[in-house]
């Protein structure tokens, strides 16, 4: 038997666009509008710009950010800053490390000042090369500074299979291609071809379950695979008895 969770545990999903600068000079360094984007030198023709769905209270954004999303209007502008102590935190020098050049040698890599790199699990940025090593920044590029965000509620989702589209969307980058079912006390997703193929599924899957049960109130959250054998269609008759040899 699926037990409900309380009505009030279930949270709201929104699409909002938004704007993120560094406070202290109002330079853009992620934003969901492509015109901005483009005007700000930071276009990616590799992602996909549009309004983005997020569920209110997951506690994924800076606090001060998710308070002031659950408090704003459909259509409205709003804006927030956020102290750096309460955002990405102060810069820590400790992060700051000197590697011998041959390590990005190894891995085929030519080092350079901005570039940013992976060693191990950690990413930086390359502040400097020289005499056979490499400094590189592993702070995140939020650390010391006070954050400005622009944002505007464009719609609340209310639409069942709408919210489930959004959860995968903002988990897996892409809701097309789901379906969904929504029996008694819990949600039921038909994966696409493309996500049983996908080496990334299995993490992502993880984070779905959460979301979808927090959108939705349930406890119980089922994926299903359908796996289809194609048939060749039947050979017409005439086809399959060949045509009449010729006298």
């Amino acid at each position: 038997m699926v037990t409900m969770m309380a009505e009030t545990d279930v949270k709201k999903i929104v699409r909002m666009d938004y704007s993120a600068y560094f406070a202290d000079n109002e330079k853009l360094y992620d934003t969901t509008s492509e015109e901005v984007a483009k005007e700000a030198g930071i276009y990616n023709e590799s992602y996909t710009y549009g309004p983005m769905a997020y569920i209110v209270g997951s506690g994924e954004l800076f606090p001060a950010l998710e308070e002031a999303i659950s408090k704003a209007s459909v259509g409205e502008e709003a804006e927030v800053v956020i102290p750096s102590e309460d955002a990405a935190g102060a810069r820590d020098p400790s992060m700051i490390e000197t590697h011998p050049i041959r390590e990005f040698h190894k891995r085929d890599m030519n080092p350079y000042p901005g570039m940013q790199v992976s060693l191990g699990s950690r990413t930086g940025s390359v502040l400097s090369v020289g005499a056979g090593r490499v400094k590189v920044d592993f702070n995140s590029p939020l650390a010391g500074h006070d954050l400005l965000y622009r944002f505007t509620i464009r719609e609340v989702v209310e639409d069942k299979t709408e919210k489930a589209k959004a959860v995968m969307a903002a988990r897996f980058g892409d809701g097309e291609g789901f379906s969904f079912d929504f029996p008694e006390g819990k949600v039921s997703v038909t994966l696409p071809d493309a996500v049983k193929f996908n080496p990334e599924w299995h993490t992502v899957k993880l984070k779905a379950v959460r979301s979808l049960r927090e959108a939705f109130g349930v406890d119980t959250v089922e994926f299903v695979e359908v796996w289809s054998v194609s048939r060749k269609e039947e050979p017409k008759q005439d086809e399959a008895e060949g045509e009449p040899a010729a006298e």
